[in-house]
């Protein structure tokens, strides 16, 4: 059965929140019941949506500066101390740049440390390539002992904040800058390790993540009017991976198209190729970055330039039929 979803879904006037305000409001859950979390941030309080935490828990907060090396390693050594610290910078900063920190210090040593890549993906817009982290989640699922989070809008972000700092060792939650439709409702579930089936079809499945869960949607509504019913699911935790929703969909479909606002390679979509592979394989397209790096433009027009909108899944989805 397909999940509980906002009503009037494809409403104009829907709610939009950046998906990064979620985490925002996690933390100050998390401050108000838990004294063991912290907050540490790269100069970015506001943007990283860290800075109402900052301000209530002073105490419980450190400004490291743009030093991204150092923010992993004062995390890893307030793990160490028996602390929950949650690490915030733009995601091509970490884990981009202090990849190697959170390899050794956070992953390989086991620390409960929980980073946040906030601005992932190219719709953070006229910062261009460099800011544009399309590579942040084939750096981080390699990683053994790594978790990783790829919340669908605010909402999922503030469960799936709350949810990482519950379980101990590292874990990676990916957030964009733009707001996103408000879609899901409190009632909606999340739990690591689970995907969630939020509309149910025969025809072809749609397994995406992020702001793409939205879009795959609206495609599956168009796909509807002309006979072709698309069984969407959000894989908002991307590592672990919840194989058996998966297969159990492409069972059914036959083919799958996966989307994310990220690299192909190394990302949503070959996780859930390797996870098929050894279980039951069937065609595959993939919805996003085809092996390039971003650039300046408005946030919507680069969505839709690099086809990772609804047409560019209902796309997919028409091409990966033919091939059942």
């Amino acid at each position: 059965m397909a999940e509980k979803l906002t009503d009037n879904l494809f409403a104009p006037d829907i709610k939009q929140e950046p998906i990064r305000k979620g985490f925002g409001d996690g933390m100050m859950i998390l401050g108000k019941e838990n004294p063991k979390v912290i907050g540490l941030c790269c100069d970015l309080t506001e943007s990283t949506r860290m800075l109402e935490f900052a301000k209530t828990y002073p105490d419980r907060f450190v400004e490291v500066g743009v030093a991204e090396q150092n923010l992993a390693g004062l995390g890893a050594g307030f793990a160490h101390e028996g602390f929950i610290p949650f690490i915030t910078s733009y995601a091509t900063f970490s884990p981009g740049r202090n990849w190697d920190q959170i390899r050794v210090s956070v992953a390989y040593s086991g620390n409960n440390v929980k980073i946040i890549g906030s601005h992932a993906g190219i719709s953070v817009g006229p910062d261009g390539a460099t800011h544009q982290a399309m590579e942040d989640i084939a750096i981080t699922r390699v990683l053994p002992n790594m978790t990783i989070l790829v919340p669908c809008d605010s909402i999922e972000a503030r469960k799936a904040t709350i949810a990482a700092a519950k379980m101990n060792g590292p874990v990676y939650i990916r957030l964009a800058r733009e707001k996103t439709p408000q879609f899901t409702t409190d009632e909606t579930p999340f739990e690591i390790g689970k995907a969630y089936v939020y509309r149910e079809g025969k025809d072809c499945t749609i397994a995406a993540a992020g702001p793409q869960v939205y879009y795959a949607l609206q495609a599956a509504n168009e796909l509807a009017k002309e006979g072709i019913e698309c069984e969407v699911i959000n894989v908002a935790s991307v590592k672990p991976l919840d194989e058996q929703t998966l297969v159990i969909s492409v069972k059914k479909t036959k083919c799958i198209v996966t989307a994310e606002e990220h690299q192909i390679t190394g990302g949503v979509g070959s996780a859930v190729a390797e996870a098929l592979s050894r279980n039951f394989a069937v065609p595959q397209e993939f919805v996003g970055m085809p092996d390039h790096f971003g650039e300046s433009g408005e946030p919507n027009e680069l969505i839709a330039k690099w086809k990772m909108d609804s047409k560019g899944i209902i796309e997919a989805v028409k091409k990966v039929i033919t091939r059942k």
